[in-house]
């Protein structure tokens, strides 16, 4: 059994983090909380003491790192004695970060992709690029790695092998729609990390169709659907991490994902790009400083995690299968309902960093009691989802259905 927990980040996943393991620190251990900004952990550790979210009693703590120093990061695993690192910083530190881990041997996750700051929308499979030439190393140390294990990516790729599994004997499509049917109250702010966010959307779409990539432009495409609790909801077709693992790992001949915007968000986000101010390459102003415009913007923009305190409204994530079942046409909606106010009242955080922030925990858990300790590198979709499943359920992201009986939660024994 594996204890004691290391957390890269600071902001609002990190946050959920940070308390969902203090609730489960009887199985965990010691919780440890490192990023750049010291100051960050520290306010965390203190808001789970506050809320009294330790299960059994101790401190958090907190340390700062420069995650991209490999022999640092290596340094803080084995003085910590952490035996899971729970990867949930930027995007940009996952390639460090596991390389710390593979030397240390200590359990390795993240949940997004792994991006490198001058490069966008990498040709698929992105995992290609990057977290997947590392499978031998990982075997080679008979640690386990586990890619994208946010909730998308992360529990959508669960529910997908769910279908596959267990509800279908041949899967058409796979639909994974994403709304945040929420309101935050601020004019323009994005939901996590604003560099991040926009760098997913200024490139180009790609999709699973037909058994092959498909190249689109951003809000190309769009849908409508009337969904559980959120109702009628608008998404465009947008790239996403899970479409790089789900469409080697399944065999499933069209996988999309859609992701719902509002008009303002649209109109913004088409102003700044146009204008070039989401571009990730440095331009020199006229008094010769060289400044990146996508950074610029991310400094003016609201701090995701302060956005918490007035969000209102729910999420709802999930994804849509078709295919036969006993030769006859069938379609399932699997999905998640989750409240920013209920959130902020349990973690301090909003809905979208709680839906991105449980799920490592689980699969911390899951590593610790053996099940998902499988010593070697993987996606979330190679893995058993009904153990997974359960302990997202227990933790506060209950898994429902929709299909010919109507909606109803799933349970896993």
């Amino acid at each position: 059994m594996k204890k004691n927990v290391l957390i890269i980040g600071g902001g609002g996943v990190a946050q959920v983090v940070a308390h969902k393991c203090a609730q489960n620190n009887d199985v965990l251990g010691q919780i440890t909380l490192a990023s750049r900004t010291k100051e960050k952990c520290d306010a965390i550790a203190q808001n789970v003491e506050e809320k009294g979210s330790m299960k059994v009693p101790g401190k958090i703590q907190t340390f700062a790192l420069d995650a991209l120093d490999i022999p640092a990061t290596e340094e803080l695993i084995r003085k910590t004695e952490a035996g899971i690192v729970i990867n949930v910083g930027s995007a940009f530190i996952n390639m460090s970060v596991m390389t710390a881990c593979i030397n240390t041997g200590a359990a390795y996750m993240d949940t997004a992709i792994h991006e490198e700051p001058d490069k966008i929308c990498e040709d698929p499979p992105w995992y290609g690029n990057y977290e997947w030439k590392r499978k031998d190393e990982f075997a080679r140390a008979k640690t386990t790695g586990i890619l994208g294990v946010g909730f998308d990516p992360g529990v959508v790729n669960a529910y997908a092998k769910l279908a596959v599994d267990e509800y279908f004997d041949e899967v058409e499509s796979i639909d994974i729609i994403d709304i945040n049917a929420g309101d935050h109250g601020r004019y323009f702010a994005t939901n996590f990390d604003p560099e991040i966010n926009f760098r997913e959307f200024t490139g180009r779409v790609w999709s699973w169709q037909n058994r092959q990539w498909v190249k689109n432009k951003m809000f190309e495409h769009q849908r409508t659907d009337d969904l559980p609790v959120v109702g009628e909801r608008t998404s465009y077709m947008t790239g996403h991490d899970e479409i790089h693992s789900l469409s080697k790992n399944l065999d499933v001949p069209n996988i999309r994902f859609w992701m719902g915007f509002g008009e303002r968000y649209i109109n913004v986000f088409t102003v700044l790009n146009t204008l070039g101010l989401l571009s990730e390459q440095p331009v020199t102003t006229a008094e010769g400083q060289e400044v990146v415009p996508l950074k610029v913007v991310k400094a003016v923009l609201p701090d995701p995690s302060s956005l918490a305190p007035d969000y209102t409204g729910k999420t709802c994530i999930g994804d849509q299968v078709k295919g036969k079942k006993d030769g006859q046409e069938r379609e399932v909606f699997i999905y998640n309902v989750a409240d920013h106010k209920e959130a902020y009242e349990e973690v301090g955080s909003q809905g979208i960093s709680f839906t991105a922030g449980v799920p490592p925990v689980a699969a911390a858990l899951l590593i610790a009691e053996g099940t998902w300790d499988v010593g070697s590198l993987v996606n979330v979709e190679e893995l058993p989802p009904k153990p997974f499943l359960n302990k997202l359920n227990q933790l506060g992201l209950q898994t429902f259905i929709r299909d010919e009986q109507g909606d109803r939660p799933l349970n896993f024994s």
